[in-house]
């Protein structure tokens, strides 16, 4: 008998002893990584995306195998509540991707650019809100979002223990609430758009009812999206620092209910 074949009876071995673990991590992970910001985009092929979560399953499961033991007796019951679980990791962090959505698609129509270049892909965006989310995404990857990813992973085995369901109120609290600080964040980056379209459309106003015979529309039109487009280039810088700022609070509680 050679060598090879006592090392690889070894060698199974310990793999029938760490991929039931394996798997439980991989269930959570692999759940998170379909909604995941970056990791889980539409145009990410679907191998990246599984190996992706291989790779953040080997890196998350030594940290954790000692939370994983005792679940053999319900092991059936646990990969589905570690789906669910993921699912809810990753639906949080996707918000904050829809901040930057709903952020441009506002910004857009106060400054008459709804319609410009507007995507007709799987999730129609303005240009404003494709040029946010993707500058969101490369700066959030820039500030270590795989490490912060990871470590969620990882922190996430304290806050919701695995085999363990969360029940339907606080996961309905958690989900309003998560929402409303999404819809609030989002007016407060696109509060500056607003504010100016406010400004614009009062003076267009006065304008018209002191010469009415001046077709003020389609002289302010143009200004408007001029001026929408400075302030883009204006603002943009400190509107995604503000979001790298929620999206790293978010981080450290992504369980947060209290506004």
């Amino acid at each position: 008998m050679t060598p090879l074949v006592p090392a690889l009876t070894e060698m199974i071995g310990q793999i029938q002893t760490i991929l039931p673990n394996f798997l439980l991590v991989f269930f959570r992970v692999g759940a998170a990584m379909a909604v995941l910001p970056a990791f889980g985009e539409n145009s990410i092929p679907l191998r990246v995306k599984l190996a992706v979560g291989l790779a953040f399953s080997a890196l998350v499961m030594p940290s954790v195998t000692d939370r994983l033991s005792g679940l053999e007796d319900q092991y059936p019951w646990a990969l589905l509540t570690e789906t669910g679980t993921g699912l809810l990791l990753g639906m949080g962090l996707r918000l904050m991707v829809f901040v930057l959505q709903i952020a441009g698609t506002i910004a857009a129509q106060a400054a008459s650019l709804s319609q410009l270049f507007a995507s007709s892909g799987g999730e129609p965006q303005s240009a404003i809100s494709t040029l946010l989310v993707w500058a969101g995404l490369a700066l959030a990857v820039n500030h270590g979002l795989h490490v912060h990813i990871a470590a969620l992973f990882i922190q996430s085995y304290t806050l919701l223990p695995p085999g363990l369901l969360m029940p339907g109120a606080p996961v309905a609290e958690l989900g309003v609430a998560q929402v409303g600080r999404c819809f609030a964040l989002a007016f407060s980056l696109s509060a500056p758009f607003t504010v100016m379209s406010l400004i614009y459309n009062i003076a267009l106003g006065v304008i018209n009812r002191a010469m009415p015979q001046l077709m003020v529309v389609f002289v302010g039109a143009p200004a408007l999206t001029l001026g929408g487009l400075v302030l883009l280039a204006l603002m943009a810088p400190l509107l995604l620092a503000v979001w790298v700022e929620a999206l790293s609070v978010h981080f450290a509680d992504p369980l947060r209910v209290a506004p």
